[in-house]
């Protein structure tokens, strides 16, 4: 059966067109670029685009807790002096915060603010741990306090073990000689295996029902892994109630040095880079 001329020629175009985009296709693999794990493209095999797969690992991104104020109190610490304390929880596993910044405010009655003294910390990941500040002045007797946290950095850490700082031998007892009204003592052991610079340490004093009736901190320069140190925190005049009981708690600040996160915290990462 012998094929008409108009079928001919256009088995012929069909051809062609084969040939020029078989040719086309040729010329385009040759000349197009390799992808990357820059060229903000998803492709070979990555998970996201430009990471995972060939390229480096997709960053976790992790819902974070803010940090809870879980409680606040402003005593008498003196004549026209006032003693300021938080209780800050991080209920985040993953994360810790490298440096946040807080207010506190004391007011009057009528809202208008007598005194206010404002500071940076750090909270490492699930932990609770006290913030105080003392000798805030005010004529007038405050009636309320305002706690104010913001600028929070956060930080994920992805080994981490908390520093090995005790406090045995806790006392407390009044002056019986010599200057000041009452004192804390305790031992601070240092039984981690690396030396610190700097440590702090808080004391809260609670009355029979728990509630906080007075407070005081101190620092220690210079501890050596193995070290232990005897510390005392004097209250110089009387405050009301009774103590019933002593909280004491030891903080190191393992966001302080570079070197040191890098020899203690094993891997750390600027959480922000993790969005």
């Amino acid at each position: 059966m012998e094929i008409s001329r108009d079928k001919k020629r256009l088995i012929i175009i069909g051809i062609y067109v084969i040939i020029f985009f078989l040719f086309g296709l040729l010329v385009y693999s040759w000349l197009k670029p390799d992808p990357t794990c820059t060229d903000k493209k998803q492709n070979q095999g990555e998970e996201k685009v430009d990471c995972g797969g060939p390229c480096s690992p997709c960053a976790k991104t992790y819902s974070v807790q803010d940090l809870i104020i879980e409680e606040k109190v402003f005593v008498l610490g003196g004549q026209g002096k006032y003693d300021v304390m938080m209780k800050v929880s991080n209920r985040n596993n993953q994360v810790g915060v490298k440096n946040f910044s807080y207010r506190f405010v004391l007011k009057d009655i009528s809202g208008n603010i007598l005194a206010e003294r404002s500071g940076n910390s750090f909270v490492l990941p699930v932990e609770s741990k006290y913030i105080i500040e003392t000798d805030l002045e005010s004529k007038v007797a405050p009636d309320n306090m305002e706690v104010i946290i913001s600028s929070s950095e956060w930080e994920e850490f992805l080994s981490y073990e908390r520093p090995e700082i005790n406090i045995y031998n806790k006392r407390y007892d009044l002056v019986s000689s010599g200057v000041g009204y009452s004192e804390a003592k305790g031992l601070l052991r240092n039984e981690s295996s690396f030396d610190f610079d700097l440590i702090k340490i808080n004391v809260v004093l609670r009355d029979e029902a728990g509630n906080p009736i007075a407070f005081n901190k101190t620092e220690m320069r210079t501890i050596n892994s193995g070290e232990e140190r005897d510390f005392r925190l004097l209250w110089p005049v009387n405050f009301p109630g009774s103590v019933q009981g002593v909280e004491m708690e030891a903080e190191v600040n393992v966001f302080d040095s570079e070197t040191f996160i890098k020899k203690y915290i094993k891997d750390t990462k600027p959480f922000q880079q993790n969005k």
